[in-house]
């Protein structure tokens, strides 16, 4: 580890020994010197003396240069009564040199009194060299162990301030968490409070909730058993009394029927009498004058001939004239008019029937036709709603309890009339009409009557306008078709809007295709109805609205059936009936012009419509809403 050393601070004299350490003594002087004190010693004193500690050599900084001891001549020089004087003592005190800056433990002392226990004297019987070298060596030991101390103590007081802080920061982190578990226990607390709250107050709601709905529910079945049980009594008594009247007036007419077939026969048989009676007497007149008026007859009968010739001549001509124009203004095919006349009749018939019964029976079936009215109009696109409601109508029209001709009569009018609606859905209204009229055919042909009858090109057919044929521009409006207000005539543009709402529904049902179920009015009627209507009907703003109307909706469904020969139809119409319209040079035809053209050059048809797909499920939570009340409606 290096020299040690050494700094102490000396007495001037230690037993009349002047103590004057030199810097600049050598090693070799020193023990030179503490030799001859050594021998001083021995002489003076017989008996060494140890040194004594007198004060710990603990913070004492110690010089750099070796220890040195130095004595003046004048001190060393003793006179020779002094040296007596010390030789008579019979022993001298040695004491330890006094270094108060020195410090030495108590450990230190207590180890190295023991060390000393053993030799009562610092120098017994040791040279002065070996006296250094041990004193040096035990310097170096103390040194040693005071150094190992001090790095000892160092690293105690670093590890006791680490530990402080460890445990300081540990306390605070203890107490952070003890703050935070506190904090979390209160928010925890807080939470679930709230969490209970709103749980006590959501199940009181829902407990609220259902109590309403079980009241109202309650209230409404009661309410539905009254008003059924009173519907009940009062179609009992409506149908025994109907019973009773039509027993009555059957029975009336029977008798009425007896009466007036025997007053037929008595006036028939009566009749034939008074004729032959009067056919004898005119014959026999005849006979009587014969002879006498036959040859002036015979000019008179000539000339009467010729004038029945005559008029029997002009009949026919009047006849084929009339047939004539009527062929001109009318414009259509004579199967599809048999067809219209054909189902037309038919409605007229039903509709006599049903004001015969209503007539006869005092009944009111109005509840049953706003409920079919109600029903069409909340047909959405859903598949869901459409089959809930083609079987609801179905229920209605099968029902017993309202006769079936009035039923039908209903379905086909509120179908038609709905075209109106802007929010109509054409495609699933479609699908309704042919589940129904799967299930009740003969409402197929009462509902293309009403079609024929608010529109004319449903049949299809155009009516032309004459002068000779129609009294005035208005009669010819109602012809074809246009509503009369107030007394006034609506204007073009609404009626060409109802007439295409009426082609796209047209359209529609004869393209709807439902599986398993037999359309009676499908595809091939639209083709039938698209040839009749090139053949036969001329270009102009109601048949170019009407045509374009029916392409939007069924071309896609007649292009796959038909291919090749459907695009052969849609060449005829780019070509032929598009150039007839050009041909008219009138600018308002430009736009359905356009439309038409961008439909079949832009190949449309290849396009499934929108709206054609019935959806799976309803998109949007709206509700479908009621227009009308359920109280009173038949179910």
């Amino acid at each position: 580890m290096g020299a040690f050393k050494l700094a102490l601070r000396c007495p001037q004299k230690v037993h009349d020994i002047v103590v004057d350490p030199e810097p600049n003594w050598s090693f070799e002087s020193l023990s030179s010197e503490l030799h001859s004190l050594e021998k001083k010693l021995h002489d003076s004193c017989s008996v060494p003396v140890p040194f004594t500690k007198v004060q710990s050599r603990k913070g004492v900084k110690r010089s750099p240069m070796a220890f040195v001891m130095s004595l003046s001549n004048e001190e060393t020089e003793l006179s020779e009564s002094e040296r007596e004087e010390d030789h008579d003592l019979s022993m001298v005190t040695a004491k330890r040199f006094n270094c108060d800056d020195l410090y030495m433990s108590d450990s230190d002392s207590s180890d190295y009194e023991l060390a000393f226990d053993a030799q009562s004297y610092l120098m017994d019987e040791v040279g002065l060299v070996e006296s250094a070298l041990f004193e040096r060596s035990h310097e170096h030991h103390l040194q040693v162990q005071e150094d190992i101390r001090n790095q000892l103590s160092a690293i105690e007081t670093e590890l006791m301030t680490e530990q402080e802080k460890s445990a300081s920061a540990f306390a605070r982190i203890e107490k952070y968490r003890e703050a935070r578990k506190e904090l979390e226990r209160k928010l925890d607390t807080h939470y679930q409070r709230k969490i209970a709250e709103a749980l006590d107050n959501h199940l009181t709601a829902i407990q609220r909730d259902h109590e309403l709905k079980s009241q109202i529910e309650e209230r409404r079945i009661r309410s539905d058993a009254a008003h059924e049980e009173a519907k009940r009594k009062e179609r009992a008594f409506h149908e025994e009394r109907s019973r009773q009247e039509r027993a009555r007036a059957e029975a009336e007419a029977k008798l009425r029927f007896e009466e007036a077939k025997m007053a037929a026969v008595e006036a028939e048989r009566r009749a034939a009498k008074e004729a032959a009676e009067k056919e004898a007497t005119e014959a026999s007149k005849r006979i009587a004058a014969v002879a006498s008026q036959q040859e002036a007859a015979k000019p008179q009968l000539s000339a009467d001939s010729s004038n029945m010739n005559l008029q029997t001549q002009g009949s026919g001509s009047n006849r084929t004239k009339k047939s004539q124009t009527t062929g001109d203004v009318v414009r259509a095919a004579q199967t599809a008019l048999t067809l219209e006349q054909g189902r037309l009749l038919k409605l007229k018939e039903l509709e006599e029937a049903h004001r015969a019964l209503i007539m006869t029976s005092n009944m009111d079936f109005s509840n049953h036709e706003r409920h079919i009215s109600r029903l069409i109009r909340q047909i959405r696109g859903i598949k869901e709603n459409v089959r809930v409601k083609a079987s609801e109508l179905v229920k209605i029209l099968k029902n017993p309890s309202c006769p079936q001709s009035i039923s039908v009569a209903a379905f086909a009018k509120k179908v038609v009339s709905h075209c109106e609606s802007p929010d109509n859905a054409v495609f699933a209204c479609g699908h309704v009409i042919v589940l129904v009229t799967s299930q009740v055919p003969q409402a197929m042909d009462l509902l293309l009557a009403e079609f024929h009858r608010a529109c004319i090109y449903t049949v299809p057919k155009h009516i032309v306008y004459s002068k000779s044929a129609f009294e005035s521009k208005e009669a010819y409006y109602k012809d074809i078709g246009h509503r009369e207000d107030g007394g006034k005539l609506e204007s073009v543009t609404d009626y060409l809007k109802r007439l295409e709402s009426y082609m796209k529904l047209y359209g529609a049902l004869v393209q709807t295709e439902v599986q398993g179920v037999p359309n009676i009015h499908g595809p091939k009627e639209g083709w039938a109805w698209l040839a009749r209507f090139l053949n036969v009907l001329p270009a102009n703003m109601y048949t170019a609205v009407a045509l374009n109307a029916f392409l939007q909706t069924a071309g896609f469904v007649l292009f796959r059936k038909y291919k090749s020969q459907f695009t052969k139809m849609l060449h005829i119409i780019l070509n032929d009936f598009l150039n007839a319209l050009r041909e008219r040079e009138d600018s308002e035809l430009n736009p359905i012009i356009l439309e038409i053209q961008s439909y079949i050059e832009d190949n449309k048809f290849l396009q499934e419509p929108e709206g054609r797909s019935l959806q799976g499920q309803l998109l949007s939570s709206v509700m479908v809403p009621e227009s009308e009340p359920s109280r009173g409606y038949y179910y």
